[in-house]
C-alpha cells in the first residue's frame, strides 16, 4: 500500500475522533461538523506536507486546532463590528405604524385639497404651520371670529371626509 492510500486509510480512521476533539474545541455539534469539515479539506489539500512514519493524528489536530483559532478570533472581529442575529428583531422600527401614518397624511392631505380656499389656508396655517389664531388674523388680514370659524367649518369638514364624524 502506497503514502496514498495509507494517508486515507488512517484519515478514515480518525474521522470519529476528530469529530469528537472538534465538538470538545467548540462546543456545538454544527460547528463541530463544520470544523472537521474543514479540517478534513485542509488535510487533503496539504497531504503532501505530511510525513510517512509520522502521527498522522497529531499533524491533524495541529490543523483542527489552528482553524478552530482563526474562527475564534474571525467571530471575536466580527461581533466587534456586528450585532448578534437575534438583536435584528429588537432594531429597527416596525413599518407598518408608518406606513399606515403616510397613508393617512395622504387621505388627509387629499381631503384637505377639497376644502375650499379660506378654510384650506386657516387650517394649513394653524393646523399643520402650528401659527395660532391672532397671527393667522392678522397674516390674512381678518377679524379673529373670522380665522376662527373658518378653522371650525375646514376641520368639521375634514373629519367627516376622513370618517371622523358624521359616521352615524
Amino acid at each position: 500500500m502506497g503514502s496514498f492510500e495509507t494517508f486515507e486509510v488512517e484519515l478514515t480512521q480518525l474521522l470519529p475522533r476528530l469529530r469528537r476533539f472538534a465538538h470538545t474545541l467548540s462546543r456545538n455539534s454544527a460547528d463541530a461538523d463544520d470544523l472537521a469539515q474543514a479540517t478534513i479539506e485542509r488535510a487533503l489539500r496539504s497531504r503532501d506536507q505530511w510525513q510517512p512514519g509520522t502521527r498522522l493524528d497529531s499533524w491533524l489536530y495541529r490543523i483542527m486546532r489552528n482553524l478552530w483559532i482563526d474562527t475564534a478570533r474571525a467571530r471575536a472581529r466580527k461581533e466587534k463590528r456586528e450585532a448578534p442575529e437575534e438583536a435584528a428583531k429588537e432594531i429597527g422600527e416596525d413599518p407598518r405604524e408608518a406606513m399606515h401614518a403616510s397613508i393617512e397624511l395622504k387621505r388627509a392631505m387629499l381631503a384637505m385639497e377639497q376644502l375650499p380656499d379660506e378654510q384650506r389656508e386657516v387650517v394649513a396655517l394653524i393646523l399643520i404651520e402650528g401659527f395660532g389664531y391672532r397671527e393667522v388674523a392678522e397674516m390674512l388680514d381678518l377679524p379673529i371670529g373670522t380665522v376662527s370659524s373658518r378653522l371650525g367649518r375646514g376641520r368639521t369638514t375634514l373629519l367627516e371626509m376622513l370618517g371622523g364624524v358624521g359616521d352615524g
